[in-house]
């Protein structure tokens, strides 16, 4: 049996973030091997991601950047199960680590950012050596990306909502960082009408129909009534057509065109943890 001195416990540690108790057992089951233990720790990490999978892990962290010429953006949601791991700075850190790695990279899919090496680990196992360090389940949940003329990004206070919205012309970052902070304040579904989906805009049409049939209205004016319907919920729904927080005297759009008049959006991502 390999003699495990305090300072071995201690460097297994340091490398891995997992408890002395822990640290001591795998080094004791590989004889001192400090290679074998880290890949130890590794595995129980995976017996203890499959023992949560069933978890709720409804909490996290959400964060979004952009490239440093803003023409590639990713917003990232790295869920855990509690509050407390949320709010945690290793926790925050280490989303910031996958996504500014993610960033550098370009990889625009979370199949591809759970394959990204960093520090010579993919984030898979970056993230399965965090269960094992943690206790807790998490989960890369969402992650996407734009890649445009301009890219702006935001996170509100909190780490638990962040946009990322891509402009067709450069030069205009005070209408970018508005329209950022618009999307997470006004949670658009779509950016404009002809880009809701007729799954969406015949749900919202039947459920105006019964509503206009409640209210006892001819059955030859429902259509149009609920049309009407339709059309608010346009505006209200559809970025480009909302009012601009910032003065509702005019929509998103008309407020970009006071930039330029060519000036407009071309895609849009909001993740938010449910509150």
């Amino acid at each position: 049996m390999a003699n495990i001195t305090a300072s071995a416990v201690n460097e297994l540690r340091q490398r891995t973030g997992v408890g002395m108790m822990d640290c001591k057992k795998a080094l004791v089951e590989c004889e001192g091997d400090m290679d074998k233990a880290i890949d130890y720790l590794r595995e129980k990490g995976q017996k203890l991601a499959s023992k949560r999978a069933d978890r709720d892990a409804s909490e996290g962290c959400v964060l979004a950047a952009t490239t440093e010429d803003n023409t590639f953006g990713a917003v990232i949601m790295l869920n855990c199960e509690t509050d407390f791991v949320a709010k945690n700075d290793d926790f925050v850190d280490f989303t910031r680590l996958i996504l500014n790695n993610a960033i550098a990279a370009k990889v625009k899919t979370a199949e591809q950012v759970n394959a990204l090496v960093i520090n010579g680990s993919t984030v898979e196992n970056l993230i399965i050596e965090q269960i094992a360090k943690i206790g807790e389940k998490i989960e890369l949940a969402k992650y996407e990306t734009l890649e445009a003329p301009v890219v702006y990004s935001y996170i509100h206070t909190g780490n638990r909502l962040a946009t990322i919205v891509a402009l067709n012309k450069t030069g205009f970052d005070v209408q970018g960082h508005d329209v950022a902070m618009q999307i997470a304040a006004m949670s658009p579904l779509a950016l404009d009408k002809t880009t809701v989906s007729a799954e969406t805009i015949e749900r919202e049409m039947e459920i105006y129909r019964g509503q206009v049939r409640e209210e006892g209205k001819p059955e030859n004016m429902v259509d149009k009534i609920a049309e009407g319907k339709l059309n608010k919920f346009f505006k209200e729904n559809t970025l480009l057509s909302q009012d601009f927080i910032k003065d509702t005297k005019k929509n998103v759009l008309q407020y970009l065109q006071e930039g330029d008049k060519e000036l407009t959006v071309t895609a849009f991502f909001r993740f938010a943890l449910e509150a």
